[in-house]
């Protein structure tokens, strides 16, 4: 693998409607506390990582306002207002955290208040992407979209997207409105939404895959195909977990996150690593 300076900016890039953002981002769950709930060890650790990715050319960076929850929308605010021109900032409503857990809330009154909520965190009128984090089995995913629709009608949402849906789901979004990204979990270990990756590459949508290093396991991955392709191309595991993200499909945003500069600057160095067919092929077996 090459080394250069890690950037971002390497792997290309991906249009979401009228914005551009390069195809390696970060995701800012992990810069919360413990189990994803209150502050982080040091908050000013927090905020320097995020500047860094900034740095490193990242230029999407996801959150939702259960991450913490709000904590992780506050340190973006913290760190990064007023947002660098080409800074996109994706959040996320429709979970409710009670003791530690995750309760779907897709009513139309609590995304209402959640995006409100969200938009005073990061110190926004408008979200550039803002994505109902899953579908409430209690609630039709019509409802809980229309809502953002009324929401993006009042200048307070630029695009929306969605997350956590199958391909039938996404359908039934997309017969409301434009859906410009979907986020659902996928990585090298997990492919269980290969169709909707698939939807997602044939109609130009991207696709965030969330847990795309499989909660770090591929970082420490025992599988000999990964470790001997990472050793031949001088680089770790997760970045040849991540480079395959990449090479799978052009819709494919990584957003692999990290309370770690160091883990940061490793992750980004992934969008300089081009795995050929033969590498990717035998990954994908």
């Amino acid at each position: 693998m090459e080394r250069s300076q890690p950037n971002a900016a390497a792997a290309g890039t991906l249009v979401l409607g009228d914005l551009t953002v390069n195809r390696l981002g970060f995701g800012a769950m992990r810069i919360t506390g413990p189990r994803v709930l209150g502050d982080p060890p040091d908050r000013e650790q927090a905020k320097a990582v995020l500047r860094r990715a900034v740095d490193l050319g990242v230029t999407l960076i996801d959150t939702a306002d259960s991450y913490g929850p709000g904590v992780s929308e506050e340190l973006i605010a913290e760190a990064l207002h007023p947002y660098p021109e080409g800074v996109v900032i994706a959040t996320k409503g429709g979970f409710f955290r009670r003791g530690g857990g995750w309760i779907p809330d897709g009513r139309p009154a609590h995304l209402r208040q959640a995006l409100e909520g969200s938009l005073r965190r990061l110190r926004l009128d408008r979200i550039a992407v803002y994505q109902l984090h899953t579908v409430d089995p209690r609630v039709p995913i019509e409802d809980s979209v229309g809502a953002l629709v009324d929401l993006a009608s009042q200048g307070k949402i630029r695009h929306i997207g969605v997350s956590n849906v199958t391909a039938e789901e996404l359908a039934r979004a997309r017969r409301l409105t434009r859906i410009v990204s979907v986020q659902n979990r996928y990585n090298l270990a997990d492919r269980e939404s290969e169709d909707v990756v698939d939807v997602c590459t044939r109609d130009g949508l991207g696709f965030f895959p969330w847990y795309p290093l499989a909660t770090g396991a591929l970082a420490r991955t025992r599988d000999e195909r990964l470790r001997r392709i990472a050793r031949d191309r001088k680089a770790t595991p997760a970045q040849v977990a991540l480079a395959w993200l990449l090479r799978r499909s052009p819709a494919i945003v990584p957003i692999p996150g990290t309370s770690s500069a160091a883990h940061l600057e490793e992750n980004v160095g992934a969008a300089h690593l081009r795995l050929s067919d033969e590498e990717f092929e035998t990954l994908a077996a």
